[in-house]
């Protein structure tokens, strides 16, 4: 059995395979999800899991250099986009990295998640929950 974190094959399989600016998503549950995108729905019923702890959890096991997160998350939802900020903050602490915050409009964020090596769909209700990764190197 593996030990640590991040348990669910699916999503460990994806990040195993990334390579440096492959980019992961994860969403809301009204993401529209591109078709060839491949889906890891880990949502199980309102809120559950939350996209914070899915979003904590990936980062334990994703280096990261770029986040890039829809602009409308700091007026529409701006708790959220406080706790994506704290969770970089503490990744850049505890990794020494500088991780690039990158804001485009919703159109374009979802334009992009075409790009996505897969798109990792929660159970949050909450508003332009939705952050793609920008996978960096670990050297």
């Amino acid at each position: 059995m593996k030990k640590g974190t991040l348990i669910n094959a699916d999503i460990s399989y994806a990040i195993a395979k990334m390579g440096h600016n492959d980019m992961l998503t994860i969403c809301d549950s009204g993401l529209p999800i591109p078709r060839g995108v491949q889906r890891i729905d880990v949502a199980i019923k309102k809120g559950v899991p939350t996209f914070i702890e899915t979003l904590e959890t990936i980062v334990e096991e994703l280096r990261i250099e770029e986040i890039i997160i829809a602009r409308e998350i700091r007026e529409i939802s701006p708790h959220m986009f406080q706790e994506i900020l704290k969770i970089i903050e503490s990744v850049e602490a505890a990794e020494n990295i500088k991780v690039r915050i990158t804001e485009v409009d919703h159109e374009e964020f979802k334009s992009m998640t075409k790009e996505s090596s897969c798109i990792v769909r929660t159970g949050e209700y909450t508003p332009y929950a939705n952050i793609i990764l920008k996978s960096g190197v670990v050297f």
